[in-house]
C-alpha cells in the first residue's frame, strides 16, 4: 500500500466531510445510542502471547527485559533470545480449534450486545488481513483472518463488531531487546520489532519520549486501514496515545471516523482512556476500574475475568461471576458500560472457565436484563456501606458488596433497585424510595421481584420496606418498582 496516497486520501475524507480535525468541531459528535443502550461488550485479548500463556499479554517486552522473571523463563523454555526471539513463536500461533462462529455463540448466550477482539496489541503483530505489513494474522502463524471471521459471526447473531488498537505503544514496546544482545538487534526484523525506542522502565512522562512523524502517519495509516475494512462500531485504543506527539493524529483519525460513519449511515464511538480526547469528543475509558458516582458523560469500564492478566496464562486467577455482575451493576448505574474481556488459548479455544463466567452472567442478564439494558441512571446511583474506589486499576480493592448495598436504574417510569446480595431475612429497606427520599415524590403503583413468581410485601414508610422469603445463587436480585 501506498503510505502517501492512504494519507491524502484521510485528507479528503476529512475535508469533505462534516467533521474536521479539530476539538471544537470533533465535541459536537455524538455518542452512538445504541452503544449507550447497550450497556455489555466482550473484549478479547488473543494473539501470539497466547503461544507461552505465560505471566500476561506483556510477555513479548518482559522477555527482553533483562534478568526480569519473563526473561529467565524464555531462555530456559525457547533459547537465547538472539537465537529465538519473539518472532519464532509466531508459528506456533496457530489457532487450529477456532471457530469464530462457536465464539459468537458464546456471546449471545452471554447477553454481550457488542464483541470486541483486538486488533493489534503492543507486539505489533496484526490480527487481521493487512496491506501496510506482512506480520499479520493472515500470512503468517494462523493465516486467516480472524478479525473479519469475528466480524461475520457476531453480526449474524446481531451483535455490533468492534475493534481495538493498542499500536501506540510498540514505539517502545521492545526496547529491552536494545539493551543485550538479541534479534531485536537484526534490522531484517525491524519491520516487527518496530524503532523500540525509549525508557525501559519509566514511561510516565508524556512529553519524554514522542514518536516520530514516521511513525505517527503510519499509526494513523494502520487505524484507519481497520475502519476502511472492517467497519467497526467502535475503536478502542489502549493509554499511550495521551503523549502529546499524538494530539493532532487523534483528531485527524476521529475526524476521518466520524465521516467515514456519517457515509456508511451508522453510528460509531471512540473509546480512550484519560486525557487522550478532549471532553464530549469520545467515550472515556477506566482500565479495571469505576467511578465513585453518576457521571454526567457516558463512560465505559474495561475490565477482565482475570484479576492478573488480560490473555490466557496457564495460572490466571479468576474473578467470580458474582462479582462481575455486581461490577456490571455498579457501573450501569453510573451511566456506564462494561467491556468484559476473556483470553482464549493459543489453538482458538475459549478456557472451560471464560466459559462458565460467560454463562452465568448470561443466564442472570436473561432474567434481569431490564435492569440494564436501555436503562439510564437514576437521581441517585444506589445506597449502602460498601465503598467503592475511583480511579483505574481499582476492580479488586472493594471488598464485596452487602445485602445493604442497593443500585439504582431507570426506564419507563420504573425504578430498579439491584439488592447486591439478598439478605436471609428477607427484608430489604431502601431509604432512597421511602417517604423521606429526597428523589421519590410519585405514588409507587406496584413492586415485583424480577424472575420470581411471586408477590412481596411491602410497606411505604420512612423507608419502602420489601419482604419475601427468597431461595437465591448469591448473585443480586432485583426488585421493580412501577410509579403511577
Amino acid at each position: 500500500m501506498d503510505k502517501k496516497k492512504y494519507l491524502e486520501k484521510i485528507e479528503e475524507v476529512i475535508n469533505k466531510g462534516p467533521f474536521h480535525d479539530s476539538w471544537e468541531s470533533l465535541c459536537n459528535y455524538r455518542t452512538a445510542e445504541w452503544y449507550k443502550k447497550s450497556k455489555f461488550g466482550i473484549f478479547i485479548h488473543w494473539g501470539v502471547f497466547s503461544v507461552p500463556a505465560f505471566k500476561d499479554e506483556w510477555y513479548p517486552r518482559r522477555m527482553y527485559q533483562k534478568d526480569s522473571e519473563v526473561y529467565y523463563y524464555h531462555r530456559e523454555k525457547y533459547g537465547d533470545q538472539k537465537e529465538f526471539g519473539y518472532k519464532d513463536l509466531i508459528p506456533m500461533f496457530r489457532a487450529e480449534k477456532f471457530d469464530a462462529e462457536e465464539w459468537a455463540y458464546l456471546f449471545e448466550k452471554s447477553g454481550a450486545k457488542f464483541v470486541m477482539p483486538v486488533a493489534e496489541h503492543h507486539d505489533g503483530f496484526q490480527m487481521y488481513d493487512s496491506d501496510l505489513s506482512d506480520w499479520n494474522a493472515k500470512k503468517m502463524g494462523p493465516k486467516r483472518d480472524v478479525l473479519g471471521e469475528i466480524k461475520s459471526a457476531v453480526e449474524k447473531r446481531n451483535m455490533k463488531f468492534c475493534a481495538s488498537s493498542h499500536r501506540a505503544e510498540h514505539w517502545w514496546f521492545f526496547c529491552g531487546g536494545r539493551e543485550f544482545d538479541s534479534d531485536v538487534l537484526d534490522e531484517k526484523y525491524r519491520d516487527f520489532y518496530g524503532p523500540a525506542r525509549g525508557p525501559l522502565y519509566d514511561l510516565s512522562d508524556l512529553y519524554e519520549n514522542q514518536p516520530d512523524q514516521e511513525y505517527l502517519e503510519d499509526w494513523l495509516v494502520r487505524i484507519c486501514e481497520i475502519v476502511d475494512k472492517y467497519q467497526p462500531r467502535i475503536i478502542f485504543f489502549d493509554w499511550w496515545i495521551q503523549n502529546i506527539a499524538f494530539k493532532p493524529y487523534l483528531q485527524k483519525f476521529a475526524a476521518y471516523y466520524y465521516n467515514r460513519a456519517a457515509e456508511w449511515g451508522v453510528e460509531v464511538a471512540i473509546d480512550a482512556k484519560f486525557d487522550a480526547y478532549a471532553i464530549g469528543s469520545a467515550v472515556k475509558d477506566i482500565e479495571r476500574g469505576q467511578l465513585s458516582n453518576v457521571s454526567p458523560e457516558f463512560w465505559q469500564n474495561d475490565t477482565s475475568v482475570a484479576k492478573n492478566s488480560w490473555c490466557y496464562t496457564e495460572n490466571n486467577e479468576y474473578k467470580t461471576s458474582r462479582s462481575i455482575v455486581c461490577d456490571l451493576v455498579d457501573v450501569v448505574s453510573k451511566n456506564g458500560a462494561l467491556l468484559l474481556n476473556i483470553g482464549p488459548k493459543a489453538d482458538g479455544t475459549i478456557p472451560d472457565e471464560d466459559k462458565k463466567i460467560l454463562t452465568e452472567v448470561g443466564e442472570w442478564l436473561k432474567v434481569n436484563g431490564e435492569c440494564i439494558y436501555d436503562t439510564l441512571p437514576w437521581r441517585v446511583y444506589g445506597e449502602g456501606p460498601t465503598l467503592v474506589p475511583e480511579g483505574t486499576f481499582t476492580d479488586t480493592d472493594r471488598s464485596d458488596f452487602t445485602s445493604e448495598d442497593i443500585r439504582y436504574t431507570t426506564k419507563n417510569n420504573c425504578i430498579y433497585a439491584v439488592v447486591m446480595k439478598w439478605p436471609e431475612s428477607g427484608k430489604v429497606k431502601l431509604s432512597e424510595c421511602g417517604r423521606k427520599s429526597s428523589y421519590l415524590h410519585a405514588a409507587i403503583k406496584q413492586v415485583t421481584i424480577l424472575g420470581k413468581n411471586l408477590a412481596p410485601h411491602i410497606e411505604l414508610r420512612d423507608e419502602l420496606e420489601v419482604y419475601a422469603k427468597l431461595e437465591t445463587d448469591d448473585m443480586p436480585v432485583v426488585i421493580k418498582i412501577e410509579l403511577l
